[in-house]
């Protein structure tokens, strides 16, 4: 299968759209927008987020022992196309704060997530990052959607 078609594929799942963050040695913050993120088990409550070989904070993230997590709503489009370009510091002009973790966490976002790093699984050319929730927050809304390679809205 070429990567197009696997490509195409895959994009006829729908999914929602997230920052995954995480703050380096020096207490930057560093983040990325994320489709590549389930829940995992109830019980503990894991989630799962693949991340990459050649993102440019894949380092960052593998040294990180936790991560922060925001669930974009419909109307954050910017922020998934701000965080998704490279080349400049994603959280210039962008308000967020330190969870009670210390990962960073976007402001008005649908839901927020700290995670602790329990496992990493290498699976080709992407890095599978398995972590438990330990703190939580939920806002209302309605979710940013990603389908057929493009943002949608609930209700198109």
């Amino acid at each position: 299968m070429s990567s197009d078609e696997f490509r195409r594929a895959c994009g006829r799942f729908a999914t929602g759209v997230a920052i995954a963050a995480v703050l380096d040695a020096q207490g930057t913050p560093h983040g990325l927008t994320v489709s590549s993120f389930t829940s995992v088990s109830l019980d503990p409550p894991l989630i799962l987020i693949c991340l990459g070989n050649a993102v440019t904070s894949i380092d960052v993230f593998r040294a990180a022992s936790h991560f922060g997590l925001s669930v974009l709503r419909e109307d954050q489009r910017a922020i998934s196309d701000h965080f998704a370009r490279k080349g400049y510091d994603r959280f210039d002009g962008i308000e967020w704060h330190r969870g009670e973790t210390g990962a960073p966490l976007l402001r008005g976002v649908l839901a927020e997530m700290e995670c602790a790093v329990r496992q990493r699984v290498k699976a080709g050319d992407h890095e599978i990052f398995i972590a438990e929730m330990i703190h939580g927050r939920v806002h209302k809304g309605e979710p940013l959607i990603y389908f057929g390679s493009r943002y949608r809205e609930l209700g198109e």
